[in-house]
This record gives structure tokens, sequence and C-alpha cells, in this order.
């Protein structure tokens, strides 16, 4: 548990760290210099993922960079296996890319005001309202460029089987109409979940092809969420995947609840 706490401690200090290039991100935000700020967090965090991902020993490969569109904002969707998977995503995928966080996380000062440069978005979510507002945010940061990453689940599995993939969810890729880029992230749990302590991990991130969701029937649209799961976890260990009559009783169940 010492060790746990002293690369959080690590981490939190590295954080605190950059408050200079903070204020200076803030000040080219505040002076509408928006590329430059993008630059400056983009570059900040991407170093920030693999020095975490050292500090807490994760090997972290990449599979399919290749399938990333270059020249478009896109709607990364991963199953949630850890606290790692972040670290995972913002170190090693050669995309900047923010999240959809709660908004607890803008108590971290420091940290929720990298997260607010980086475009990410906070919700409330016993706040239909805000939630809302918050979803309408996110589509038009999609829409001016900036790609942003999903977890479908809700919660961690934390290694266990993946969990019903929310529809709802997919909603930001429909009304921005970016792309959705499937991920299956493999190991994180083992990071933290495991045993409730940062231990030494080996990670893997597979990136599947895009589907794009610019010109698509409401049929197509409705059968995406399951074909996405599938695609995830088809790159899962097979001790890790659901057996198909269980997806399909889950998904009708949650299907007759959100219609």
């Amino acid at each position: 548990m010492f060790k746990t706490v002293f690369k959080i401690a690590k981490i939190f200090i590295w954080i605190k760290g950059q408050k200079k290039l903070l204020k200076k991100a803030k000040k080219f935000n505040t002076d509408g210099k928006i590329h430059e700020r993008d630059e400056l967090v983009q570059n900040l965090v991407a170093l920030w993922g693999k020095n975490v991902a050292q500090t807490i020993e994760a090997d972290i490969t990449i599979k399919g960079k290749e399938n990333i569109p270059k020249d478009e904002a896109v709607v990364f969707i991963a199953n949630h296996q850890g606290y790692a998977d972040i670290i995972a995503v913002l170190g090693f995928i050669d995309k900047p890319t923010a999240f959809i966080a709660k908004a607890e996380i803008k108590k971290l000062g420091f940290i929720a005001g990298w997260m607010e440069l980086m475009q990410c978005v906070f919700i409330e979510r016993k706040n239909m309202r805000q939630s809302v507002q918050a979803m309408q945010q996110a589509i038009e940061n999609v829409k001016k460029g900036y790609s942003l990453l999903i977890f479908p689940e809700g919660t961690r599995s934390k290694g266990g089987p993946i969990k019903h993939f929310k529809p709802g969810s997919f909603k930001l890729a429909f009304n921005s109409k970016a792309p959705i880029v499937p991920i299956t992230i493999d190991g994180t749990w083992r990071s933290f979940e495991e045993k409730k302590r940062l231990r030494p991990a080996n990670i893997i991130l597979t990136i599947h092809p895009p589907v794009f969701t610019n010109e698509i029937t409401k049929e197509e649209r409705h059968a995406i969420p399951q074909k996405v799961q599938h695609t995830i976890e088809s790159a899962l260990p097979k001790t890790s995947l659901r057996g198909e009559k269980e997806v399909l009783k889950i998904q009708a169940r949650q299907d007759k609840k959100e219609s």
C-alpha cells in the first residue's frame, strides 16, 4: 500500500508542477489563441499519460493505429475496465482526445483546469437538465474538431464481462455525425482494480476500423450499439466474453426501458 500512495503522490506532484504551463495555456485561451492553446495542452496531456504509465509500471501496446481517421474528429467508444483506461488512451493514442467526466472532478481545481482546456465535458448525472446541456456542448465540441472518448458501460467492469452498452451514449456520434472508432481495452484492471493497489500491468489497446455515421438510416443507427459492443468484445480473451444469448436479453430489456 505504501508504494501505491507514493506513486499516486508522485503523479499529483508532477501535475501540480505544471502550474506555469497551465497559466500560459489559460492566457492563450483568453487571448483567443486557440491553436497555441490546443498545441500546448495536447502535448502536455500526452506527456502526462506516458509519465503516469511509467510511474505505475504499465506496459502499453497499441494495435490498429492505422484505423484512426486523421483529418476529422471522432468519437472513441471503449470498454471500461479500470482507472488506467484514460491514461492509456490519452498517452498512447496518437490523436488528441477529451472525455466526458463526472462533475465532482471539478473539485480538483488544477486537474479540472487542464480538463477544461482539453475540451472535456462535465456531467451531473442526477441533474437531467444539466446533463442534456453538457451533452449538447460535447456535440458542439466534436463538430469543432475535438475528438471525445466515451465508455458506454457507464462503470468499470474491473476485469469482468463487458456490461451492456447504453444506446444513449452513441447519440454524441449520431448527432455530430462523427465516425465511431471502437477501442478494446484489455489489462488496465490489473493495474489497480485486481488487488486494490497499484501493480505492474501489460495493457493492450486494439483500435478497430471506424463506423461512419454521417449517412445511416434509423434502422442502422439502432443496430450500431450492439454491433460496436460485439466488435470490442471480439478482441478480448474468451474468458471475458458474455454469451450471445445473455447480451441479446440485456439489449432487449434495455431497449424496452429506453423506448
